[in-house]
C-alpha cells in the first residue's frame, strides 16, 4: 500500500492525540467491527495490558467486581488495583469445558454493589470460546443488574471454525460491553505495541478517557501507521496464522489423545493458539515446567500463572502455545522427554 508506505516514511515525531489518531481508529472500526462502531467508540493504548488496566481502574473503583479463575493474570488481578474495590473469583471448571457457570454468576452478584465483570473469550488459558447462547445469557444477567462487562478478546478472529464458533464482540453485543484487543495475538504484531478498547456507550467511553488521560501514555505515530498496515492486510495475515494453528493443532491432538494419552489430557481447544493441558504423571505442572526448561529447553506456563489459589486438581494443568512454525520441533522434543521419563513416572505412581 503505497499511501501507507509514504505516510510511514514521512510521519512526524509529535505526540498523537490521546486515545489514538482518527485514521487508525477509523480502520479498527471498519475492519474489526464492520462499521457497527465508529472511530469515537475506539480508544487505543500502548498494548492490551494497559487497556485492561485502564478499564479496571475506571469501573472497579468503589465497586464489587466479578472475575473468573483460572484465567489470564490481568483479567483476574486488575480490579484489585482500583480504589476501594472488592473482588469475587468464580471458578471455571474443566468438567464443564471451562465454561462460565451462570448459576454461580447469579449467586455472586450483590444487588446495588456489583458494577464490573471481566470475561476472557476466547478463554485463556483453555483456547475455548463460549457459545452465542451462553454469551447472551451472561449479557441478560448483567443487563438486569446494570453491570459493565469487559471482555478480553485478544484471541478473537482466530476461531478454528469461525462459521460455527465465532461470537459477537462484546462491544457490539451489549450496550454496557467493552472489548479489549491487541495487535499481538491475531496478527502477530507484538512489536507494534498497540491495543484498544471498543465500546458503543459514549458515557462509558468518556469515563475511560478520563482515566486514560492521567494514567497512560499515547502510542507512537510510527506504531499507529504499522497498525494500519496490518489491518490493511488483515485477511491475508489471519489466513496464514490460522493455517499454522490448524496444522499444529492436529499434531498436538495426536500427541495428547493418541501417542501419550497415558500422561496428558485436555479439553480440545476451538479458538486461538493455546490449550490448557493436564499432566497425569507424578509431578505438579510447576515441577514439570522446571524439568522441561532444564532438560529440554521447552517453556510451558504452569497452573500458578493462572490462579492465585492452586488446588490439587488445578496444579496439574499447564498452558501450551501452538501458534508458531517452530512448534512441531518443540513437540518432538517433548516426546523425547516423555519417553525418557515415563518408566520412572510409572514407578513413582505405583509407590503412591
Amino acid at each position: 500500500n503505497k499511501e501507507l508506505l509514504d505516510l510511514y516514511h514521512n510521519h512526524d515525531l509529535e505526540y498523537v492525540p490521546n486515545g489514538g489518531s482518527l485514521d487508525l481508529r477509523e480502520d479498527i472500526a471498519r475492519v474489526i467491527y464492520d462499521d457497527q462502531l465508529s472511530a469515537q467508540n475506539i480508544l487505543t493504548f500502548p498494548g492490551g495490558q494497559v487497556a485492561i488496566q485502564t478499564a479496571a481502574l475506571a469501573f472497579g473503583k468503589n465497586s464489587h467486581c466479578i472475575v473468573f479463575a483460572p484465567g489470564y493474570q490481568s483479567t483476574i488481578e486488575s480490579p484489585e488495583w482500583a480504589t476501594n474495590s472488592t473482588v469475587t473469583q468464580i471458578p471455571r471448571d474443566e468438567s464443564n469445558r471451562w465454561q462460565v457457570d451462570t448459576q454461580h454468576l447469579k449467586e455472586a452478584i450483590r444487588d446495588g454493589e456489583t458494577r464490573f465483570l471481566i470475561l476472557n473469550e476466547p478463554y485463556n488459558p483453555g483456547g475455548i470460546v463460549m457459545t452465542k447462547e451462553l454469551q447472551q445469557e451472561i449479557i441478560e444477567i448483567c443487563r438486569r443488574h446494570d453491570i459493565i462487562i469487559l471482555c478480553d478478546e485478544v484471541y478473537r478472529l482466530l476461531e478454528h471454525d469461525a462459521s460455527s464458533d465465532r461470537i459477537p464482540a462484546m462491544a457490539n453485543a451489549y450496550e454496557n460491553g467493552i472489548s479489549a484487543v491487541t495487535m499481538s495475538k491475531p496478527w502477530g504484531g507484538c512489536g507494534i505495541t498497540i491495543g484498544w478498547l471498543a465500546c458503543s456507550n459514549m458515557s462509558l467511553v468518556e469515563q475511560l478517557i478520563d482515566v486514560q488521560y492521567f494514567g497512560t501514555a499515547c502510542v507512537s505515530r510510527a506504531s499507529e501507521i504499522q497498525g494500519r498496515m496490518v489491518l490493511a492486510a488483515s485477511d491475508a495475515i489471519l489466513q496464514d496464522r490460522l493455517s499454522i494453528i490448524r496444522h499444529n493443532l492436529q499434531l498436538l491432538q495426536d500427541f495428547i489423545e493418541v501417542q501419550y494419552k497415558e500422561w496428558f489430557s485436555w479439553n480440545r481447544p476451538n479458538a486461538g493458539a493455546i490449550a490448557f493441558v493436564k499432566f497425569k504423571g507424578p509431578w505438579t505442572s510447576a515441577e514439570l515446567g522446571e524439568h522441561l526448561a532444564k532438560e529440554a529447553g521447552i517453556s510451558i506456563k504452569p497452573a500458578y500463572c493462572f490462579a492465585a489459589t492452586i488446588t490439587p486438581e488445578i496444579q496439574q494443568y499447564f498452558r501450551v502455545g501452538f501458534g508458531e512454525r517452530k512448534m512441531p520441533r518443540a513437540l518432538e522434543a517433548l516426546g523425547t522427554f516423555v519417553r525418557a521419563h515415563e518408566m520412572s513416572w510409572r514407578n513413582d505412581m505405583d509407590k503412591t
